[in-house]
């Protein structure tokens, strides 16, 4: 696996956190989130029994939050309120200002596209250089607003189109489909595989996410191929802890077990590796950011918050990848399709005396590289769990779905 420059992300963050430096303060509260959002942009919620998700159409649909308790329960989603508050700037208020390169809006599952750095990078355009001053999220998954086509109750569906060109001067016509849906406990528990007792509370909510070629040309591996990338913003606690299971084996078939050089070696005191299981903290307190290939992911991740007694499932639909996974590291790259499937990261200080950017912590999954003809689609779809209730029905779904108890995510740092 290619390692990173750190250099470059250090530079990305620490501007980015010197230009926002009004920290985000989340709500306590599904509500009081939620009552701040629609004061400032259009919010869908999706409600079913106690559970609740909101969903965002000028921020490409993305789930802002949800929660299982729409009257006084916690909001799960990281919400930067200081950016959301400001709103989009005209050319003359972006000038010299963080939102030339992005707005962090925050929410916790974002629709992306990636490779964001390399020689196919969608990030940087032709001619520029691996560096934060070049560097730019494309409008169809920064500021433009995403067509609400379809509402129910539980589902809302988007669509949007774009073109985008790489850092190799490739074209691409993209058509982009996106529906959020709330799941209900029947339907999560089917998904799962587990039985969800009568005790937990939860909110589950799955994206389908689509990438069409409306393009007349097809998209080559030697001109650089787009990929699906979804990515969520949580808030953290001291006591959360994320544990991502794995596939043993040799690194000659398997490949290394884990990438945590994104930001620099992730410290042992934040990176836990045992025989079929790693733990990353995600408590929001030191910058880090860890990945695992498509040969060692089992197609889930989780985080269990020891303090609000929550866990957290994301799991993907794992699928062929004859064309591997789009590599986003700043630099020209060796092998741009040998890019990871999971992510997590956690939030922390640039650097010594500086605020965090949130602080939040992320889980990030990743369709395979989309080798598409004219009109073929690619589909990329993510389900996220939150679950809440007694201890022991707890440590019995993470025994079955992560692999590990309870007690051991608790004590691994």
């Amino acid at each position: 696996m290619t390692e990173t420059k750190p250099s470059a992300r250090l530079l990305l963050l620490g501007v980015i956190v010197m230009l926002n430096c009004a920290k985000a303060t989340a709500g306590d509260t599904f509500v009081s989130d939620v009552t701040f959002m629609k004061k400032h942009t259009p919010i869908v919620l999706l409600q079913s029994g106690d559970a609740a998700v909101a969903v965002a159409p000028a921020y490409q649909g993305r789930v802002m939050t949800s929660t299982y308790d729409r009257e006084a329960g916690p909001s799960f989603g990281w919400i930067n309120r200081p950016v959301i508050e400001k709103g989009f700037l005209s050319a003359e208020e972006k000038e010299g200002k963080l939102e030339e390169h992005i707005y962090i809006f925050g929410g916790e599952e974002r629709f992306w596209l990636g490779p964001e750095g390399g020689q196919f990078a969608i990030f940087f355009k032709p001619g520029t250089d691996f560096e934060f001053s070049d560097w730019s999220t494309p409008a169809a998954i920064d500021t433009d607003s995403y067509e609400l086509v379809e509402q129910t109750k539980t589902s809302a569906k988007f669509k949007h189109s774009t073109e985008l060109i790489n850092h190799s001067g490739t074209r691409f016509k993209v058509g982009i489909e996106r529906t959020v849906k709330l799941l209900r406990r029947q339907a999560a528990s089917e998904l799962l595989g587990v039985k969800l007792g009568d005790g937990l509370r939860m909110v589950a909510y799955e994206t389908d996410n689509q990438i069409t070629n409306t393009g007349d040309r097809a998209w080559r591996r030697d001109t650089g191929l787009l990929s699906i990338w979804i990515l969520g913003m949580y808030n953290p606690s001291p006591q959360t802890t994320v544990v991502i299971p794995f596939k043993p084996g040799d690194d000659a078939t398997l490949g290394p077990i884990v990438n945590d050089t994104y930001f620099g070696k992730v410290p042992l005191d934040y990176l836990k590796v045992e025989d079929s299981k790693m733990f990353f903290r995600g408590d929001g307190t030191r910058r880090g950011k860890i990945g695992i290939t498509a040969k060692r992911s089992k197609g889930i991740a989780g985080s269990y918050d020891a303090a609000g007694k929550v866990l957290n499932i994301v799991t993907y639909n794992v699928q062929k990848a004859p064309n591997g996974f789009v590599n986003s590291m700043w630099e020209l790259q060796d092998e741009p399709y040998a890019g990871d499937v999971i992510n997590s990261y956690n939030d922390g200080s640039p650097e010594p005396g500086k605020p965090p950017l949130g602080p939040f912590y992320e889980l990030e999954t990743s369709s395979p590289a989309a080798a598409l003809e004219p009109s073929e689609t690619m589909t990329h779809v993510q389900r996220t769990y939150h679950l809440q209730g007694p201890a022991e029905q707890l440590n019995g779904l993470a025994n079955q779905l992560l692999g590990v108890e309870l007690d051991a995510i608790k004590e691994a740092f």
